[in-house]
């Protein structure tokens, strides 16, 4: 069973992958080697899984479950991140 230790686990992960990152200044996309990809794509499809969740559940955005899929899916992006700087890939950052 999912607890709220279990989403600050994660928001503590986040955390300490952030303040080891430079700030984000454009919109990232995926991409740049196969283990950042792998992540990005688990990324989407926790979003996709949360917003499933979601309507499930008749739009109660207050559910636990929702709540630790969200924050799986930002660990996943930061995680892309880290991992981007760990084998020397640079991130692709979105022009309009």
């Amino acid at each position: 069973q999912i607890t709220e230790n279990d989403i600050k686990f994660l928001e503590t992960k986040i955390d300490e992958i952030n303040s080891k990152l430079p700030p984000i200044k454009a919109f990232i996309l995926p991409g740049g080697s196969s283990v950042v990809s792998a992540c990005h794509i688990s990324r989407t499809i926790c979003r996709r899984a949360e917003r499933k969740i979601v309507s499930l559940e008749n739009n109660k955005t207050n559910s636990i479950v929702a709540k630790y899929l969200n924050r799986l899916s930002d660990y996943l992006f930061t995680l892309g991140r880290k991992l981007s700087k760990d084998f020397n890939v640079n991130e692709i950052e979105w022009k309009a």
